[in-house]
């Protein structure tokens, strides 16, 4: 089987720092996908250093295909051990998932990854092994469709200490919260903003510590094709329908135009929404074999600034409120950010004749851009995407 990964994560840094002194690394390779998850000691910018040379010489070597052994050894050598607590400066949790399911999880003193399966914790079998002095746990195995893993710095797990619990809340606490949770989302992005959101309220909303949780969830590929703007010559009408009808996956309109195309080349009926919750976004419209008909230029730009907004990290519990919001903007959004891994574009660049008075191809330019910005946002979110123009 051929596997992909969700992949997010998020940190919070210590009350008053401006800088985390946790660093994690997301790497692609040609056949694996690599999440690292390394914790500087302390806090601050001295943390942020360690967290980030550790993570760096981790990623570095990784991708040379250096053992693990070598990859430690460096980083033994590289960082000097504290004098005070005699303890290295930074500790690091590292899962490999490689496209054939094989997958490598290697942890050097973080809190135990959380494993789910099967709506299940899973304490996997780990082997220890001593390099350079240091004791490194090392688990080989195979995953399945759904695994859920949460890597994670220790902060996650004093969360509440002297705050609300008199002693934190434990590890299995933590395991047991994310087991609940798993059960809601299937989005590695959503799991990610409830675990940090649970660990922000523990901490008074003032962590003692800098905290951060990866979510890595094992998904299978899934492709999301839309259609904007129609084609420059009307005698490729049928020609992009064509593309665009026999691709897999799930299918999206966005214009009134290609909404008018698909529905006279499919000969289907359009069915225009009288559901108008949110007057800032234009209503949405149904087509019998689409999954999700909207407006245009103002519905891709709304969700666009939602997809940049993720993108940037800025997502939240309160993100998702909106992303589950009744309008074409925000399914779009929800589409791109949790049901795909393919993006396909087909695009047509005719002039919309609304806008040929101006004498500026307004809603051309504006749109080609939108495209553009689409494109590129939805590939920094690690997605593959193809667009064709017509």
């Amino acid at each position: 089987m051929s596997v992909s990964v969700d992949i997010s994560w998020k940190s919070l840094n210590k009350h008053h720092e401006e800088l985390c002194g946790d660093k994690v690394e997301v790497l692609k390779t040609a056949d694996s996908d690599i999440v690292i998850l390394a914790d500087g000691m302390g806090s601050g910018v001295k943390a942020n250093i360690l967290a980030t040379l550790t993570s760096k010489i981790l990623g570095t070597m990784f991708l040379e295909g250096a053992s693990i052994e070598a990859c430690v050894e460096t980083v033994a050598k590289t960082l000097p051990v504290c004098k005070v607590r005699e303890v290295a400066y930074a500790t690091f949790s590292i899962l490999q998932i490689f496209h054939n399911g094989e997958a490598y999880l290697v942890e050097f003193d973080n809190p135990d990854c959380v494993f789910v399966r099967d709506k299940a914790l899973v304490r996997y079998p780990y082997k220890e092994r001593i390099i350079e002095g240091k004791k490194i746990r090392e688990y080989r195995f195979q995953v399945q469709l759904n695994d859920c893993f949460v890597l994670m710095s220790d902060g996650v797990i004093y969360a509440g200490v002297g705050e609300l619990l008199n002693f934190g809340w434990t590890w299995e606490d933590m395991a047991n919260y994310t087991l609940r949770c798993t059960k809601e989302t299937l989005s590695a992005s959503r799991l990610a903003a409830m675990l940090s959101q649970a660990c922000y309220e523990l901490y008074g909303e003032k962590p003692g510590d800098d905290t951060t949780v990866a979510v890595v969830r094992v998904i299978s590929r899934r492709t999301v094709n839309i259609f904007t703007g129609p084609p420059t010559n009307k005698e490729d009408d049928e020609r992009v329908i064509r593309d665009f009808m026999k691709q897999e996956g799930k299918k999206v309109v966005c214009g009134g135009t290609s909404a008018n195309i698909v529905s006279r080349v499919l000969k289907k009926e359009i069915v225009t929404s009288v559901n108008y919750a949110d007057p800032s976004v234009p209503p949405t419209a149904t087509i019998d074999g689409m999954d999700l008909v909207t407006e245009g230029v103002l519905t891709i730009g709304k969700a666009l600034s939602l997809l940049k907004r993720y993108e940037n990290d800025d997502f939240d519990e309160a993100f998702f409120d909106e992303l589950d919001a009744d309008n074409g903007a925000a399914k779009l959004a929800r589409l791109i950010i949790e049901e795909c891994t393919d993006l396909n574009l087909f695009v047509g660049k005719a002039m919309n004749t609304a806008h040929q008075n101006s004498n500026l191809p307004f809603d051309l330019s504006v749109r080609m851009n939108l495209v553009d910005q689409l494109k590129d946002c939805a590939e920094h979110m690690g997605k593959k995407v193809r667009v064709k123009y017509y």
